[in-house]
């Protein structure tokens, strides 16, 4: 089964399950994003035995074995979780805020049922195949793709761990990586971006604006000046750098959402993975903008993939 053309808008939320705890956890994430952004949840088991055996159907004589009821129960096990989830966030907010989603995409269509319940509001998903391809298929339409920044053990945590990275540099849509969900009542942290005047990084500013608003969190938009000060010229052009470029930011950021506490902070270090991770310690979210699709996630991202242990938003 393959996800639904896109349309005029992406109103919908696409998350991995593999049945492991990190997944839960990553479901648990994307039914809270969707209930606040008032979007559909897609959950996506990629089904990777077939590519190992063809041993797929049941064993003459036991009821429910084989590989392929095993993957449909997984698949009935992530959409059951995250219709609870869903539902509980729903209750918990009965006010949210209807922005753009924190990613990049759409509010749902005007044709979206008005009070759809969360039947209606979760799907599920299952296509034979490595979890990165069949992920990035599943994602073609979503304004978000989440996966968990770990999966099975051995073998198979292996492959799905590569995944992350794979999906950092080929991901159609904003990519977010939960390393650390927030328990049962827990407040949300602060959400970090990292910005360096490119044009990525204003998509991953305003994609952490509307991420902070979404959540109520305060917002920290960090700068790491590698000229120390001083000043850059391009072609004969003043190029923001340093605290002016950080300034600029800022302002951007507080009328992107005026209404979350918004924060600068200026480090200095080539480092940028390093010093990003740094500012990040406490954070709920770190939001960093990708190169191309062709050219890969590049070294930062792959770095802060690595070694983050807060959730990493990845945008383009």
């Amino acid at each position: 089964m393959t996800a639904p053309a896109a349309g005029h808008g992406r109103t919908t939320v696409a998350v991995g399950y593999d049945g492991s705890e990190a997944a839960q956890g990553a479901v648990r994430w994307a039914a809270e994003y969707a209930a606040a952004g008032k979007y559909r949840l897609r959950v996506v088991h990629a089904w990777v035995w077939p590519l190992f055996t063809k041993k797929l159907g049941p064993v003459r004589g036991v009821e429910g074995s084989g590989l392929r009821h095993a993957a449909e129960a997984i698949l009935a096990e992530g959409v059951e979780l995250a219709r609870t989830a869903h539902a509980a966030a729903r209750n918990a907010a009965p006010g949210p805020p209807e922005p753009d989603a924190a990613a990049g995409g759409t509010a749902p269509a005007a044709d979206t049922p008005a009070g759809a319940e969360p039947e209606f509001a979760v799907e599920g998903v299952i296509e034979a195949g490595l979890p990165a391809p069949v992920l990035r298929g599943a994602a073609g339409d979503a304004a978000l793709l989440v996966v968990s920044s770990r999966g099975l053990g051995g073998l198979l945590g292996h492959v799905a761990g590569s995944a992350c990275l794979a999906l950092a540099g080929s991901s159609p849509c904003p990519l977010m990586v939960i390393h650390r969900p927030r328990g049962p009542g827990e407040p949300p942290g602060p959400v970090v971006v990292g910005v360096d005047g490119t044009s990525r990084s204003s998509a991953a500013l305003a994609a952490a604006a509307r991420l902070a608003a979404m959540f109520g969190a305060p917002l920290q938009v960090v700068h790491i000046d590698k000229t120390r000060g001083r000043a850059r010229a391009v072609h004969g052009k003043h190029v923001l750098h340093g605290q002016e470029l950080l300034d600029h930011a800022v302002a951007d950021a507080k009328v992107l959402a005026p209404e979350v506490p918004v924060s600068g902070s200026l480090r200095e270090g080539h480092a940028a993975s390093k010093e990003l991770l740094a500012a990040a310690a406490d954070a709920d979210v770190l939001v960093i903008g990708a190169h191309n699709r062709e050219g890969g996630p590049g070294n930062t991202v792959t770095a802060v993939l690595n070694k983050a242990r807060c959730n990493v938003l990845i945008t383009r």
